[in-house]
């Protein structure tokens, strides 16, 4: 009996494991490896930046704050990856650039937006896609300009991008 009950039971994790990985949620250590590159991106082009990787339930995985990151940058890179995470799955957005440029096209749904807690429709946060699926959003706050801040962390996706058969960010 005791055998049985530890067969059912390694069973049931090994399919667990096999839906968590079907499902494509982005593994810790790959996402606190694209932040670092992604850092070290901007860093390389003087940006003191700030980075957030959030899974598709709105939770960040990993957040670090780059040396000499202003304090603010910290928790606009959550947010900007958030944000992106609500709406890009939903409305084929791929980069928090398309967010905001999708949001402003209605002044008032703009400004109702920004009523609603840690939405923030800023350029800065690029998705992470498995087979054309989001599985999660790199948002980087502090470089001088939204674009940079895509930059980076299309660069931090790309060193990840093998290891987890990721499509690249449509630009």
């Amino acid at each position: 009996m005791k055998n049985s009950v530890k067969l059912l039971l390694t069973s049931f994790i090994i399919l667990l494991h096999n839906s968590v990985q079907a499902a494509g949620l982005l593994p810790l250590s790959l996402a606190i490896e694209a932040a670092s590159e992604t850092i070290q991106s901007c860093g390389t082009s003087g940006y003191n930046v700030s980075v957030a990787v959030v899974d598709m339930y709105g939770q960040a995985i990993v957040q670090l704050k780059g040396d000499k990151s202003t304090p603010h940058t910290q928790d606009l890179a959550y947010r900007k990856a958030f944000t992106l995470i609500t709406f890009g799955p939903n409305y084929s957005l791929d980069t928090s650039t398309q967010v905001a440029a999708w949001a402003s096209k209605n002044s008032s749904f703009y400004d109702a937006l920004l009523t609603v807690p840690n939405i923030t429709p800023l350029p800065g946060a690029v998705s992470v896609k498995v087979n054309g699926k989001m599985i999660a959003a790199i948002g980087v706050s502090g470089a001088p300009g939204g674009d940079k801040d895509e930059a980076c962390a299309s660069y931090g996706i790309s060193k990840i991008i093998d290891r987890l058969n990721v499509s690249k960010p449509n630009k």
